[in-house]
Parts: C-alpha cells; structure tokens; sequence
C-alpha cells in the first residue's frame, strides 16, 4: 500500500489517522530511527492507557507466537497491536559477511548480546551450530568465508563462549518467512496490527513484497557507501539527531565541536545520540557546547585500526603503536600498506612542522584552545598553503620552460596539457575541515624537523628491506616505530 522514508512518517500518520494505518508494518535500518518510528506509529495506534492489554510485543525468534497472536482477538474491543521486534526474518546464507560485519561492530561497542544475536542468526539461517564454528578449522570450513574478520578470531570466540555461558541457542532453520508471508496475505483480525521491526530488509524476498502490497513499509535505513551523496545522507542524519536533542534542552553546539565529535565517532547513530546527551549534561547551564567540552568528556569510538596506529606513532606511544600494528597485521593488513599508512602520517607532521618554524607559524602555539586556533591560527595556515602552492606553480613553470628549450626543434602537436600542482601538500586540503589541522599541530610539538627528516630516512630503508630482503616484515616495521618513537 505505501512505502515510506521515515522523515515523512509523521505527515503520513496526520494526514491518514488511525483508521488509514495498514495491518501490517515493516520498519527496517538503522536501530535508533526504528525505534523512534516504531514509537510514533505505536503513539498512533495505542495510547499508552491501553496498552497493558492491547499491546504484546514479541522478541526476534518468535515468529510463530507472533502469527498466533496477531490472529487472536483482543481481550476488550478496540485495536490490537503485536510487534515482532528485532526480527531476524529477512537473514540469509547469502548475508553471511554482512553479519559477521555487524557482530564485530556490536562486539567492538560491547553489546555482547546483540553481537550473539547476529552470530546465532547466521548459523541458524545456514543450518549450523555453535559446535560447528568451535575452531578456525571448522569455521572455514562451514562458514566458508574469505572474510578479513575471521583472519584474527578471538572476538568471535568470546561472543560463542558469550551464547553457551548465557543459554543462547541457534534458531531452527524453519521456513518461518514463508508462513509469515501466507499469514499477512491471508489477513489479520479487523483492529488487529502486526509490526515488524528489523535492521535488515531484502527487496527481492516475496515476503518484502508482501509486506509492501498488503501494508506500509517504513525506510530507515542510511546509506554505509563512500560515494559523496552517501556521506551527506549520513552528515545529514546526525544533523537532524543533533538539532533534536539540542532542540529539547535549549542548547547549541558550534561547528568545530560538531565535526569533532563525527572525527571521534564517525557514523554510529545510538554512540553520537548518548554522547551528545552527556554533553548537554556537561555543560551544565551554559548554553553552548565547544570542541573543549568534546575533548573533555568523550572518547573516540570510531573503529578505524589503521587511524589508531597512526595516531598512536604520532603521539609517540611507542606501546599503543606496537598493539595496533599486531592487530593490523594479524587482521590480514598488508605490511607495504601498513608502512604506507606510517609514512603518510609522517609525512603530514613534517609538513605542519614546517609551518610551524614559518613566518606564517609564529601565531601557533600549543597552549592555544580551539576557539583561538580557528581565529588566529587556521588563516595563518591557509595563507602558508597558499603560498605554497604559488611556489609549486613557479617551480612547474621552470620544469616545463626547461622541458621546452631542451626539446630544441621537436614538434610541440600532442604535447600533453600542463598539469596542476599536487594539492597532497597543503595542510588544510579541506578549510571547512579544521579540527583536524588543530590536533595535528598539537602532535607536531612532539617531534623535531631533524628527527622527522631521521624517521622518513629510516621508513624508506624499512619500504626497502620489505621489498627485497625476504626478512619478517613484523620485525621490520617494529623496528621503524621503535626508531620514531623512542
């Protein structure tokens, strides 16, 4: 009957009213916007007066309860609402990586249990059981998977220990969606309403297309790719949760603490709305939220291995460097992108290093809050890019005068366009990107111009020893941290 964005939810509800809702619902995506939009649709259909009766919810597995219920009448006259919430109906043998994905992530946050829900849910949907995913051996071998999240596996341990100390069996493999699927087809009770709540929701199923003809389907789901129209549907996710809670308590955060808190987050939407509410309580009864207060109270979350060993070197932590670089490699990280990454984050420092000792980096100094480094700070830097790149324009321009006398009387047809200066030396390739530069300045206080001269020389010598001298590479890159840090 319709299929919806959950942004329109509320119109849709207005305009249609309780009468017009369909028996059956399917809300998918993203947990936080499910729940506010199954909160709406249920603030809908039941006031919370009558809900003691006429309001049974059931958990994930329980499909059958679910069909029995949702086709018995209710105790008193009036509307009835099952929900199904958290359902696992739409898992797939083919969705395997996905939650595996999904599990590591749930593992990583510390909610073991739902992180043994996506794992039980993966066995059950391919037939398996605890037991046959009790090793690597076997894991390979049932799961048969290439993923990289099973190359270090001591995670997946800990959630199958998790599900056997806790009583947490595997689902049987019944063809439960197909019975669903003939029950909503069939049809429920008038004044009955079925709501399915699930983080995953295939298109191609018949059942989708069930839901969809019969009912109302409620998109929640936020788009997880790398193209730019993903990454602006995700900014504008957390701008629309950010003006929410802020909208409740009176309170305002400005944009450098906006985009530290997205830096030290990234996208997780239940992280960045419980952080965000311990902020507002920091504050206290100062209107405003700073890039100070984020500093101060939160901690970063975002899972990125590659950026916390990165960071670590350039903080110097010789011993943080060594964990992650562990953890990279037995995740199945290449050891030339690994070196890659360290040389990179070196190379960034040398370059902020270098307008530090500038005449343009006289204004830094490493006692500056943000709020001064975005005043005094950030245009001093955009000037030194700026000349930068002037000086990168002139040096071009005297390679091709050069190129040019040095091809005498050769035929200039087909000579390739004069290419622009590399922009992968300016240090606010992105100006609306600055707490970024701000932090790291404060890193390059650490490390001396020679000593980030020594730690290059040394990188290229480890670059060379990976290529050609068939050592342990672990040892390799050990020894460069050792050299950059100590």
């Amino acid at each position: 009957m319709s299929d919806i964005n959950y942004k329109y939810l509320e119109g849709h509800l207005a305009e249609t009213g309780k009468a017009g809702l369909s028996p059956v619902c399917l809300i998918y995506g993203e947990d936080v916007l499910c729940k506010s939009a199954f909160d709406t649709l249920l603030n809908t259909l039941l006031p919370p007066s009558e809900r003691s009766l006429n309001y049974e919810p059931v958990d994930n597995d329980n499909v059958y309860d679910a069909i029995e219920r949702a086709n018995t009448f209710s105790l008193l006259y009036g509307t009835k609402v099952v929900a199904l919430l958290d359902s696992r109906i739409f898992y797939s043998k083919q969705e395997a990586s996905r939650f595996l994905e999904k599990a590591r992530t749930a593992y990583d946050d510390k909610e073991m249990k739902k992180a043994a829900k996506y794992v039980t849910g993966l066995l059950g949907s391919s037939g398996l059981s605890l037991e046959d995913v009790g090793d690597e051996a076997k894991r390979r071998k049932n799961l048969k998977l290439s993923s990289d999240l099973l190359a270090d596996a001591k995670w997946l341990d800990e959630i199958i220990r998790y599900c056997s100390d806790n009583g947490i069996s595997v689902p049987a493999a019944k063809d439960s969606a197909s019975d669903l699927q003939e029950a909503i087809e069939k049809g429920f009770p008038d004044g009955n309403h079925l709501i399915i709540t699930t983080d995953l929701a295939d298109k191609r199923r018949t059942l989708f297309k069930a839901i969809s003809k019969a009912g109302m389907v409620v998109d929640c789901s936020v788009p997880k790719g790398n193209r730019r129209e993903d990454k602006m549907a995700r900014d504008l996710v957390l701008n629309e949760r950010m003006k929410a809670i802020l909208g409740r308590s009176g309170k305002i955060m400005d944009r450098g603490a906006y985009q530290a808190m997205c830096e030290m987050i990234g996208f997780d939407l239940r992280t960045f709305s419980n952080n965000l509410e311990k902020l507002v309580s920091y504050v206290g009864s100062r209107k405003k939220i700073t890039a100070e207060d984020v500093a101060s109270v939160l901690k970063r979350t975002k899972q990125e291995p590659i950026y916390e060993l990165t960071s670590a070197i350039s903080e110097r932590n010789v011993e943080d460097a060594l964990f992650f670089l562990d953890a990279l490699l037995g995740a199945g990280f290449f050891p030339l992108q690994v070196l890659g990454a360290i040389i990179n984050q070196i190379r960034k420092v040398l370059l902020v290093k270098g307008f530090v000792e500038s005449r343009e980096g006289k204004v830094w100094k490493p006692w500056l809050s943000y709020q001064q480094f975005q005043a005094r700070v950030m245009p001093a830097v955009q000037e030194y890019d700026k000349g930068l790149l002037s000086q990168l324009e002139t040096w071009d321009a005297m390679l091709s005068k050069a190129d040019d006398e040095g091809d005498g009387k050769k035929k200039k047809k087909g000579r390739k366009k004069k290419s622009k200066p590399a922009t992968d030396v300016l240090i606010a390739k992105n100006p609306r990107s600055v707490y970024p530069v701000y932090l790291m300045l404060q890193k390059s206080e650490k490390f001396t111009t020679p000593g980030l001269l020594e730690a290059m020389e040394k990188l290229s010598q480890a670059d060379l020893r990976l290529k050609t001298t068939g050592q342990n590479p672990k040892i390799i890159l050990e020894d460069a941290i050792f050299h950059i840090c100590c």
